[in-house]
């Protein structure tokens, strides 16, 4: 006996409804499976904004304070710039105070008065140094003297300079508010 030919079209018709029940549920997973990785990429997406916003945020709070230690070390670094040159400035004044005092009691070589002036610096080093000090001519004026270990400037140069320090804050006053 032979076996009949199936029937294409009565099989067709018989697998119809298991067909359909495997369309609908192919349909219904991917739907399950498109909503969830939807939710997934949806809270992915939240969660990045998230970070994004704390780098962000820590970003420029780095860069605020990375900014306001620059800020204060140009300040620190300006301040002391400001510093230097104001030093020096007064400096410059103060030499040149010392250099127009100077010139101005070397001014006194040139009088009838120095002889006397001259003399009594004389005296005042033999006072200091004892009479068997050796006292000579200093070659900007006035007078140095040396006695064994010991030594007295008494040249009018000197003497400007000790009479600008002795007057301290007053000379500070010419450069100061």
């Amino acid at each position: 006996m032979k076996t009949p030919a199936p029937d294409f079209q009565t099989t067709d018709d018989a697998l119809s409804p298991v067909r359909t029940e495997l369309l609908r549920a192919a349909h219904a997973d991917a739907e399950a499976t498109l909503a969830r990785a939807e939710r997934e990429a949806a809270q992915l997406v939240h969660q990045a904004r998230a970070e994004a916003r704390a780098v962000v945020g820590e970003a420029r709070r780095q860069g605020e304070a990375d900014g306001a230690d620059a800020a204060r070390d140009l300040l620190v670094q300006a301040r002391r710039h400001a510093r230097s040159h104001t030093l020096a400035a007064r400096r410059e004044t103060y030499e040149e105070l010392r250099r127009e005092a100077a010139k101005r009691v070397g001014g006194v070589r040139g009088t009838d008065r120095y002889a006397a002036v001259r003399e009594r610096l004389e005296r005042r080093a033999r006072l200091l140094l004892g009479p068997g000090a050796e006292v000579s001519e200093h070659t900007d004026g006035g007078v140095v003297a040396r006695a064994p270990g010991r030594r007295v400037d008494l040249s009018l140069t000197a003497l400007a300079d000790r009479a600008l320090d002795r007057m301290g804050a007053e000379v500070r006053s010419l450069w100061e508010p």
